[in-house]
């Protein structure tokens, strides 16, 4: 039995659909995505936790864990289970792990730290095996401003304001290159830190969420939910200028 697990991720890997799936199982936690440091003025405020200015940097860094592991209304990452999710992209584990080092100083890795703070840990490593759509996808999200709709297509998530997406040959490049190199940057920190992730892939949990749900709750030791109640929160976005955003990139690569 674990006491937590990390989704470790990039974005555009489908972890906003696997979080939705691991909360309704309301024995997997509540994962998000605690230490994106965009939304930690959000959780402070959702939390009803002093601000940064009202205490040493120390303090505020031990009561926003402590929060984000406990704090009631179900928003925090145990949901009321016994189990602490949370969603963690390459770029913001260096900053983690430091909080975490002033918290818990004198521990050797990144591991121990993590373990320190949150109890046995279990991995899932999220990538996605086809980085041109990833990156597709990701460049076409910045500029619509909508990230993530419901199956019935209501929006979710909305991001600024509306835009239209224009195809952007470096663009996608640049992205393509920098969600490579988070992916190598995952896989060297898990061999560095001697971890064997759970690895889920976004083909298969876009193709089935529920075998990908079920592999993830066996593997934390939780009461899974049958397979025909799973219904997926996020519906795909990929659509056709998402395919000839692909087919104009080749062409342009072997320009």
């Amino acid at each position: 039995m674990f006491d937590a697990y990390i989704i470790c991720g990039t974005p555009r890997t489908g972890s906003t659909l696997l979080c939705k799936l691991l909360a309704s199982t309301r024995t997997a936690g509540d994962p998000h995505s605690f230490y994106r440091r965009q939304d930690m003025s959000e959780w402070v405020e959702d939390w009803k936790l002093p601000g940064r200015d009202t205490m040493g940097e120390l303090e505020f860094n031990v009561a926003y864990l402590n929060a984000a592991i406990i704090a009631g209304k179900g928003r925090a990452g145990k949901g009321g289970t016994d189990v602490f999710g949370l969603r963690l992209m390459r770029e913001n584990l260096d900053e983690l792990s430091a909080i975490l080092d002033q918290i818990f100083p004198g521990l050797a890795s990144d591991r121990a730290r993590f373990e320190k703070a949150f109890g046995r840990v279990l991995y899932v490593h999220l990538s996605r095996a086809n980085k041109l759509a990833q990156a597709v996808s990701l460049v076409k999200a910045r500029q619509t401003g909508l990230w993530h709709v419901a199956p019935d297509g209501t929006e979710i998530e909305r991001v600024g304001l509306p835009g239209q997406p224009q195809y952007d040959f470096q663009r996608i490049k640049a992205e393509l290159t920098e969600l490579e190199a988070y992916d190598r940057a995952w896989n060297r920190w898990f061999a560095e830190q001697g971890i064997t992730p759970l690895r889920v892939g976004y083909e298969r949990l876009s193709a089935d969420p529920a075998a990908a749900l079920l592999g993830i709750c066996e593997a934390l030791g939780v009461r899974a939910p049958n397979a025909e109640d799973v219904r997926p929160g996020v519906a795909k976005l990929a659509d056709e200028t998402s395919l000839d955003w692909m087919r104009r990139y080749h062409l342009d690569a072997l320009a």
